[in-house]
Formats: C-alpha cells, structure tokens, sequence
C-alpha cells in the first residue's frame, strides 16, 4: 500500500483538487482507493457528496475508540471509498497530542488498510504542525503542488528544510506547478528555470482553468465530468507518479 499526502504549508494551491482528482484516476484504473479528508474544510468530502456521520470522527479515530470500518464511506465511483472529515478535526493536534508517540500514529493508524487498498490519499491542511508530522511519518509520498510565484517556492524552501532537519530519508517530496497562468510572465519564467534547481519538480503543469473551478459545482472529479486540459494534465501527472512508484 502507497500512501501519498497532497500537502503544501500554503493554503489555496490547490491540495484538495490534487487529491481528488489523483484518488478518482487511482481508481478508475482498478486500484482500490481511500482517500482521508484531514482538513476541517472538508473540500474532498464535499465533492464527493459525502458527510460524516459520526460526532468527533477525528478523536474518536486517534484515540483508537471508532474503527476505520465504521466511518469509511463509499463514493459514487467504483473502486474509491473516503474517510470524510468533520469540524472536530481542527483539534486533531490536540488529539494527537494526547498519545505517545504521537507522530507515529496515523501511520500504525493507517497500517491495517493495507490489506484492502492499494492506495491512499491524504488531503491535508495547510500549515506544519504536529498532524503534519505524523502525515510525514506514515506517508511514502509528499505531493505538493505550488503556484510559480515568489511567495509559494519560499514555503517550499521551507518544507524542504524541515523534512532535512527531521531526517525523513525515506519520505518521497515531490513538487510540481499547479493553477498555472502562462499568460502571466512570472509564471512563464519561473516555470522555464526553476527546474534546473529543484529536482524534485515534475513535469507536469496543471493549468489555471475553469474546469477545476467547476468541481464546487459538479461535486465530483474533473475526470468524471471534463474532456478538456485539466483531465489530460491530472492524467498526465498521475502517470508521472506511477512511474516513480
């Protein structure tokens, strides 16, 4: 089993729509899938019309008192089960805080899913904090998709240093342009030099588009409703992803 975070310390960058639309192609290419909505937001569940059906899911799951069973819903496409997220999950540092070990506890957490997902997706609120960690700890891949602009590759230049400093050796950072305007000159430049610099950098850019807006609308993945641009780019980098398996 794969776990990959779609994680970024910036808010609007498009993390929930990574995780959406990589979890859906998962899936649709007969992988079975789980995707965890971590953030209080909850986007990924809204766009699969999903709510939670349990008070607190989020310390009820930390504190090992609610099995994953009974809160994993399935979704309108084959393959693709979520873990929906509630408000009470602002407070899951709080909640992790509470537990030995904590930064190791999604990971042991997550470890039983192995026997019935091939894959699974976390889409993680912003910021570094002690979740953050433990997202770090039981993932195999950071995916982190970042706006070319200065402000974005600073927290990425943050990102990487903390991942350093922890030693996370065996955690996989990868990044890559996401709401791309090539109408914009910044975009274009440092999309054309950053990745002489930044090996860690796919290839694949997801376009700025009107598509991806649309999934508010839609409530479901760009694949599912879209022939347009950002199918092929999420296609594409999806592809990209495998191939670093």
């Amino acid at each position: 089993m794969k776990i990959i975070a779609a994680y970024n310390i910036k808010g609007g960058v498009g993390k929930t729509s990574t995780a959406v639309n990589l979890a859906y192609l998962a899936a649709s290419s007969g992988l079975p899938t789980l995707l965890w909505d971590l953030d209080p937001q909850a986007a990924s569940s809204y766009y699969f019309r999903i709510k939670p059906k349990i008070k607190d899911g989020g310390k009820k799951l930390v504190s090992g008192k609610q099995q994953f069973d009974s809160v994993i819903k399935g979704t309108d496409f084959d393959n693709l089960d979520l873990l929906p997220a509630d408000f009470s999950y602002r407070n899951l540092d709080l909640d992790l805080d509470a537990k030995k070990n904590s930064t190791q506890r999604l990971k042991r957490l997550l470890q039983p899913l192995a026997e019935e997902y091939d894959t699974v997706f976390l889409d993680c609120p912003p910021n570094i904090t002690l979740l953050s960690e433990a997202v770090f700890a039981a993932s195999d891949i950071l995916l982190s998709p970042i706006i070319p602009t200065p402000l974005s590759l600073r927290t990425l230049g943050q990102l990487k240093t903390f991942i350093h400093g922890k030693k996370l050796k065996k955690l996989q950072l990868l990044a890559f342009f996401s709401m791309v305007d090539l109408r914009k000159k910044m975009h274009r430049e440092i999309i054309a030099t950053l990745p002489q610099t930044q090996p860690e950098l796919l290839k694949t850019v997801i376009p700025y588009a009107s598509d991806i807006e649309r999934m508010g609308l839609e409530r479901k993945p760009v694949g599912a409703f879209s022939r347009g641009r950002s199918k092929k780019a999420y296609q594409d980098l999806w592809q990209e992803i495998i191939a670093l398996r």
